[in-house]
């Protein structure tokens, strides 16, 4: 017991403390609320998306972001690592190829059908394991000073036995790897590989990436390439003479690539995640995915009208697209082939 004598400044001290920290203790709040998110998508416009959900929700967002230099790998070989024990929530891709290889390795929740309900069913898991929205179509970039942008001029020029003009991504990663499985899928192994060894023999022009063929094309090195919307858009804000036109598959379909979202299986935080999944695939972030400089295409209903005029031309191409999912069964034969290929073969034609 202690002696009031002996420690007289207790006697008042203890009291007050108790007063001030009791209220406070009632009051505490409870631990916030957060989700984790591995994010494939451009930092620069997925950022403001996450941190408007987290202002909006009181969820706290801890987001990682694709690293460019390692897209052969990439998130989707992180979360096969960390399968074990999960620390991601919601993985939010820029393809569709990754997150159908996570579905398959069972690393994918499914969530309840209304979710994804607003989202046309060419775009979405029928089990509900991931779905998209706001997409990229594959295009030609065409500069508009060395020649026409027209499909005749186009298709009359890759006939030509040199294409030391024409450039296309080094097809191991991204979106030229789900262009290459597309027409995989639509050829077979051997017809892809004919059509490989055609384009090389040519003299085509393989560039490190999609921006690398946007730049060649947008400064005259090359007349014309294979890359995507987002990358041509960001040539014309550049004010560089370029125009674009759809790439179609030999079956006259076009290649549309949406953004993906999907909830880890054994998430730490499910109920956060799947509300943060609601919020990417409403009508309002696909507005401002297409109301951004990559003019995403929106794949659920929104007035046209109300979209940019960048993005009301690109409507037409988006809806002769493939199903995206289709093709995945070609993503393993696909990928080990060129991973052969092009670990076995010198650099051809690559600036």
């Amino acid at each position: 017991m202690v002696s009031n004598s002996r420690w007289p400044w207790l006697v008042v001290a203890v009291p007050l403390l108790a007063a001030v920290l009791f209220p406070l203790l009632l009051n505490r709040p409870a631990d916030v609320a957060s989700v984790v998110v591995y994010c494939a998508h451009d930092s620069v416009f997925a950022d403001t998306i996450l941190r408007d959900f987290e202002q909006r929700t009181g969820i706290r967002v801890d987001v990682r972001y694709d690293e460019e230099s390692n897209k052969s790998l990439g998130l989707t070989s992180l979360l096969l690592k960390e399968q074990g024990t999960p620390r991601c929530d919601v993985f939010w891709n820029n393809q569709t190829l990754g997150t159908i290889r996570l579905q398959k390795a069972g690393l994918l929740q499914p969530c309840e059908e209304r979710v994804f309900a607003r989202i046309p069913r060419q775009f979405r898991d029928p089990e509900h394991h991931w779905c998209g929205f706001s997409g990229r179509l594959r295009v030609w970039i065409v500069n508009t000073d060395l020649q026409d942008c027209s499909a005749d001029v186009v298709a009359s020029r890759l006939q030509s036995q040199d294409l030391s003009r024409v450039s296309i991504a080094i097809p191991l990663f991204g979106t030229t790897l789900t262009h290459y499985t597309e027409l995989c899928h639509e050829l077979g192994l051997a017809g892809l590989q004919e059509w490989h060894a055609s384009l090389h023999q040519r003299g085509i022009r393989e560039a490190r990436g999609n921006g690398a063929v946007r730049d060649l094309v947008a400064e005259g090195v090359c007349e014309l390439g294979l890359t995507d919307t987002d990358d041509v858009f960001a040539a014309i804000d550049a004010r560089k003479p370029v125009d674009m036109l759809p790439y179609r598959l030999p079956g006259g379909r076009t290649i549309c690539i949406p953004n993906t979202v999907a909830m880890i299986r054994s998430c730490p935080h499910p109920r956060e995640a799947l509300a943060l999944i609601e919020f990417l695939l409403s009508e309002e972030t696909e507005r401002r995915l297409a109301e951004s400089p990559a003019r995403q295409i929106p794949l659920g209903p929104i007035a046209a009208e109300s979209l940019p005029e960048d993005v009301q031309r690109l409507l037409p191409w988006a809806a002769d697209s493939t199903n995206p999912a289709q093709a995945a069964d070609m993503d393993s034969v696909c990928l080990e082939w060129l991973t052969g290929l092009y670990n076995q073969s010198p650099a051809v034609n690559r600036p």
